[in-house]
């Protein structure tokens, strides 16, 4: 296996990771159907302000979803639509498993 190649796995394992927490995937979901301000993600996911802005913080570190500055809110949206993808077949593959 080349260098190279070895980095992509390296990269897919980072994203997994990132990934890897249920919360952190509801997160994903929702911003799939398109951009959300933090208000609007706690609303939809029920969970306190802090925790999912904590959580937000861990995907846009590892690259996951972006932030743009709309006056005094952030909005949240997908890097890369492919992810949305990514996280809706694992979920539907876990529904399926039941």
């Amino acid at each position: 296996m080349t260098a190279t190649g070895y980095e992509s796995y390296e990269a897919a394992g980072a994203l997994l990771r990132a990934l890897s927490a249920p919360i952190r995937i509801a997160i994903v979901a929702e911003l799939g159907a398109g951009e959300r301000c933090v208000h609007d993600l706690v609303s939809q996911l029920g969970a306190p302000q802090p925790l999912v802005s904590q959580h937000l913080r861990v995907l846009r570190g590892a690259g996951v979803v972006r932030g743009v500055r709309r006056g005094r809110e952030i909005a949240y949206s997908l890097v890369d639509e492919h992810i949305a993808h990514i996280v809706a077949d694992a979920v539907s593959h876990a529904r399926e498993s039941r």
